[in-house]
């Protein structure tokens, strides 16, 4: 980390802005913000969550640029990058879809100075406002199709996110990548969002959801609460794994809904009993 002085991070909302206040933390670097907004980065700015405001053209000058963009922006901005950077800079993105960008850039010259990471990490609010420390401690950091990048920006990622207290594994496959976080993060925010749209098309009367709502109903749709336009993009994106993901959740939804219009209580004790195995796996992954 001793040897980055200069950092640019593009896109300040949530990720963006809680990688740049915890890079404060953990080094001496001047961090430069780069926003399409204009009110985005001045908030940025006056926040505190970034040193300077800066334009694309930063990134000829620095040592790590981070693209922290909405996805379907991420292919179109790390070739821009790529194109004007100096040989020992580092590039990476920070999007939950790497498939894309990993095609983009796959015969660019410097493909080698970039660095496709996903840092599972995050909330249900965005904008800089959103940005918070200690975010991603303890959190996992995919990095994958390390063989494309050089082992000097491989060692340099590996060090950002564990200065953050991440824990980096490993990914061979962009396409696999996409395929798995279909299940694990987009399908709950599909889940969130559709449990949402239900509750509020059923119960027109907004008080009696307010007032009969419990914990249970308040964690499952508080990914709903996240911003539509990263997540439109992200879904579209992922268009093949999210759909076959889908078709398995709704295949399942309809077998639970006949072995309740049968009342076979055996059966619906059954499903849940066996679904019940997630908590091993759950804190198999907290031990970690």
């Amino acid at each position: 980390m001793d040897e980055i002085k200069k950092i640019a991070v593009i896109g300040l909302g949530l990720i963006g802005g809680s990688l740049a206040l915890e890079l404060k933390k953990v080094s001496w670097a001047t961090i430069y913000g780069i926003d399409k907004n204009p009110e985005h980065l001045q908030k940025a700015f006056d926040l505190g969550i970034i040193f300077k405001k800066a334009s694309i053209d930063i990134v000829k000058e620095v040592d790590v640029v981070i693209i922290a963009a909405p996805v379907n922006a991420v292919p179109s901005i790390a070739q821009e990058v790529l194109d004007i950077i100096e040989e020992n800079t580092l590039v990476f993105d920070v999007g939950s879809t790497k498939n894309a960008v990993c095609q983009a850039i796959k015969d660019h010259p410097k493909r080698k100075n970039f660095v496709a990471v996903h840092p599972i990490a995050g909330t249900e609010f965005s904008g800089p406002e959103a940005a918070i420390y200690n975010l991603f401690t303890n959190k996992v950091n995919i990095i994958c199709e390390q063989q494309m990048s050089s082992k000097k920006m491989i060692d340099r990622v590996i060090s950002i996110f564990e200065a953050i207290k991440m824990r980096n594994v490993f990914m061979d496959s962009a396409v696999q990548h996409d395929k798995h976080i279909a299940y694990v993060s987009h399908l709950s925010h599909i889940s969130s969002f559709m449990l949402g749209k239900t509750v509020l098309e059923i119960e027109k009367d907004e008080n009696n959801i307010f007032d009969m709502a419990g914990s249970g109903f308040a964690s499952t749709v508080r990914l709903a609460k996240s911003n539509p336009e990263t997540w439109t993009p992200i879904f579209l994106q992922n268009k093949e794994s999210i759909l076959k993901s889908l078709t398995e959740y709704i295949k399942n939804l309809n077998q639970f809904k006949k072995v309740i219009e049968n009342e076979s209580a055996k059966d619906v004790h059954e499903i849940m009993q066996n679904t019940n195995k997630i908590k091993d796996v759950l804190a198999g992954i907290t031990n970690q």
